[in-house]
């Protein structure tokens, strides 16, 4: 599993000219969920994010979690992170999830955010065409993906 996580002042997402998910002040979640995910995984990596520390505190160190701050989190699906490059120019697509291996995860992963406390937790529509739009907190992105039974920021 793959998150790129970007704080935000706000974001929303929308298919076909509809806001089907948004948030004021977060975290917009980019997610993508390789074949051999499962859905442990997926709420092992709701609760890494929920507890990130990527907000400010009282002196200036990122050293708040969206928990702590309060904020809610905008989950978009998105299988091209885990796109495969290192040949052509077409990208490889083999390693992301099925559709019915990833919508199911995807929702997991939603729903521990939830449970945490994050809130709200907004989505965008799985397999929809979607417009992202999203304007940026730092800006702060992090990169979060899972390797070899261990979350690697490394990537």
């Amino acid at each position: 599993m793959r998150a790129v996580v970007q704080r935000v002042v706000q974001a929303r997402v929308e298919v076909e000219g509809e806001t089907v998910g948004a948030i004021e002040t977060g975290l917009l979640i980019f997610l993508g969920i390789a074949a051999t995910d499962t859905e442990l995984v997926a709420r092992e990596l709701a609760e890494r994010i929920a507890r990130l520390r990527i907000f400010a505190g009282a002196g200036g160190r990122l050293d708040r979690s969206v928990l702590d701050r309060g904020g809610g989190a905008l989950v978009v699906s998105q299988f091209t992170l885990f796109a495969d490059a290192r040949r052509g120019h077409r990208p490889n697509f083999s390693a992301a999830a099925p559709g019915a291996v990833a919508q199911p995860l995807c929702l997991a992963f939603a729903t521990r955010l939830s449970e945490l406390g994050v809130a709200p937790v907004a989505t965008g529509r799985f397999g929809a065409q979607m417009v992202v739009a999203a304007v940026g907190d730092g800006p702060v992105t992090v990169v979060l993906s899972r390797h070899e039974a261990a979350w690697d920021t490394r990537c």
